[in-house]
């Protein structure tokens, strides 16, 4: 009986702890609506989303959570993918040892934000793929970029042979790592002499950071960098300045002759990875061309000179052409790589190709411009851009020959991003209502991008974050709010509609009482994270601020209750907008619209 009791008790025990062990973890992505994250749903990484739940069950676990944030157009999170989370053994290393989370950063900007602004505390240096390690009580703990698949199996060893020794110590030193608690709100009065200080801090930061004999910022790769451009072209607007006039003029060159801009089919790629402006990153993202759109029309206003507005308008027929989904509204992305996983290959041609499709005058036009007698400098063959100069008699060949490779590729399939984001689609609608402005031909479509906007994203209680394979997505986040709510007012105000801006309002006012409140601004409503605060003003991005596109956005609409609290927040002290205007552009042309009074 005795012994019967022992083997019993010793079956309970068996089975109590069998029972005790959590689920095994499955990839819960196949067939979600965001492109991006669909691409890994068939990865033997058992891959989460980013939820409240996720992160419960890392606390139940006391696992690291392993957060990779990328999106669909970016190439190196592809060849992440393919290295690495498609490699069985990396995969069972994550699925035993930490809580894998897959992100789309299109969809979780607010978390993106803060990991991005993590990475470059820790490494000087952020981008995607961002994987970070964050502690289950929600401390980022260590973060890496793309490394190669040996490399990265080393550091999930070493990070859970560490965690595994010492858990406690690497949840204090992650505490400790994060930023201070939030201080109590200073505020300064809105004044000349605070506004004529940061100007003047923003302008030499800009010719500390500027490439004077290339044009952009930086001496490795070359973004846009929509927003400080913007500011910079106001600043010339209020008081010219020669160099500044120059430097500008060299920019806006640089990035329309060379190869940002696809000279085939129009629109701007993502970035550069030299500082000539010479070789693209090939991924074509909708906020990219939106504000460079805006951007280019308002330089030719400030600088007078026509060609940028054409160059604008090309920005805004490619959304057109290659983003509008047929049932409304504009994609997010197209991707970098074809259909067979080849870089750049829908952008690049072969000499035989170019005999092909063009005449004899066309490619001799060609053949001197594009520099076809030099060694073709991709794998796949030449990019169109003007590597020289073009005579005036080649002009209308190359024009010519364009149209002609456009029409070439037009059947050939390039993969696309085909969520349609709320505050990317509200970036674009400010874009139609410039371009509407400039030429009479876009009012359709930027009253359709209107009627998208408010049948579709716009929700009882506001917005929703993004539409994908028929599907609406909560989450909305104060960019969403934030340039929707511009998009509406550009909106209202180039096409006379009333209704547009009642939107607008409606939206702006949900927005203050959602994302800011005594403490400062959030960019989400309720933030996972432990590590993020509130903040007196949020920088620019690749995208403008969104705080401060709410705040300009807010002073426009008419209402003296809001304004009233729009110039309140600018009140707000920011010690990093102090140290570093160069980083909130925006922020400096909101305050100069509320000391101004300029709309």
């Amino acid at each position: 009986m005795a012994k019967q009791l022992v083997v019993w008790g010793l079956l309970l025990l068996f089975f109590g702890a069998a029972q005790a062990e959590p689920p095994r973890l499955k990839n819960r992505l196949a067939g979600h609506p965001s492109p991006y994250l669909a691409l890994h749903g068939s990865d033997p990484v058992a891959w989460q989303e980013w939820n409240a739940d996720t992160v419960a069950r890392a606390k139940r676990e006391n696992k690291l959570l392993f957060v990779s944030a990328g999106y669909y157009a970016c190439h190196w999170c592809h060849v992440m993918q393919r290295e690495s989370y498609k490699n069985r053994e990396i995969a069972e290393l994550l699925n035993r040892s930490f809580i894998p989370v897959k992100v789309d950063r299109e969809l979780n900007t607010g978390l993106d934000d803060a990991l991005q602004e993590f990475s470059a505390r820790l490494q000087k240096i952020s981008g995607w793929p961002l994987n970070a390690f964050v502690t289950p009580e929600g401390y980022p703990a260590f973060v890496l970029l793309y490394a190669p698949p040996d490399d990265f199996r080393k550091v999930l060893t070493r990070l859970d042979e560490r965690w595994k020794a010492d858990s406690a110590g690497v949840k204090k030193l992650a505490q400790e790592a994060a930023p201070a608690e939030t201080q109590a709100l200073q505020r300064q009065t809105l004044n000349a002499a605070q506004l004529a200080r940061w100007e003047s801090g923003f302008l030499q930061q800009l010719h500390a950071e500027m490439d004077d004999l290339r044009g952009g910022f930086g001496e490795v790769s070359k973004f846009p960098m929509a927003p400080q451009l913007t500011l910079a072209l106001e600043l010339q607007a209020a008081g010219p300045d020669t160099k500044l006039e120059a430097f500008l003029r060299l920019t806006l060159d640089q990035m329309a002759a060379r190869g940002l801009m696809d000279h085939v089919n129009g629109g701007f790629f993502r970035y550069t990875t030299d500082p000539g402006w010479e070789t693209p990153h090939f991924e074509k993202m909708l906020y990219d061309n939106a504000q460079l759109a805006l951007l280019y029309l308002r330089a030719a206003q400030v600088l007078k000179e026509p060609r940028y507005r054409t160059v604008a308008l090309r920005a805004v027929d490619f959304m057109l052409d290659a983003l509008a989904a047929p049932e409304g509204g504009l994609y997010a992305s197209t991707s970098a790589v074809d259909e067979a996983g080849r870089e750049g290959a829908y952008y690049l041609w072969s000499r035989d190709e170019l005999k092909r499709h063009l005449n004899d005058a066309e490619y001799a036009a060609v053949r001197r411009v594009w520099k076809l007698d030099a060694a073709a400098p991709f794998e796949l063959g030449y990019l169109p851009g003007e590597w020289a100069v073009p005579a005036r008699a080649e002009q209308p060949l190359l024009r010519s020959a364009a149209a002609k490779l456009k029409q070439a590729r037009k059947n050939e399939p390039l993969p696309k991003d085909d969520k349609r984001n709320a505050g990317l689609n509200g970036l674009a609608l400010s874009a139609l209502a410039a371009a509407m402005r400039a030429e009479p031909r876009y009012r359709q479509a930027a009253a359709s991008a209107y009627r998208f906007i408010r049948g579709q994203m716009m929700s009882p209680d506001g917005l929703y974050k993004s539409m994908a394979k028929g599907k609406k997505l909560p989450g909305a986040e104060l960019e969403d709010y934030a340039f929707v709510a511009r998009g509406l007012l550009d909106y209202a105000e180039a096409a006379d509609v009333e209704d547009a801006r009642k939107d607008a309002l409606r939206l702006a006012q949900t927005a203050w009482r959602q994302f800011s409140d005594t403490q400062g601004w959030r960019r989400e409503r309720q933030a996972l994270l432990a590590t993020v605060r509130p903040e007196p003003a949020l920088a620019d991005g690749p995208v403008a601020s969104p705080s401060a596109v709410l705040i300009q956005t807010t002073m426009g609409l008419g209402d003296a209750g809001l304004a009233a609290r729009a110039r309140e927040a600018l009140q707000w002290y920011s010690p990093a907008m102090g140290r570093d205007p160069f980083s909130y552009p925006t922020q400096v042309l909101a305050y100069r619209q509320a000391v101004s009074g300029e709309r």
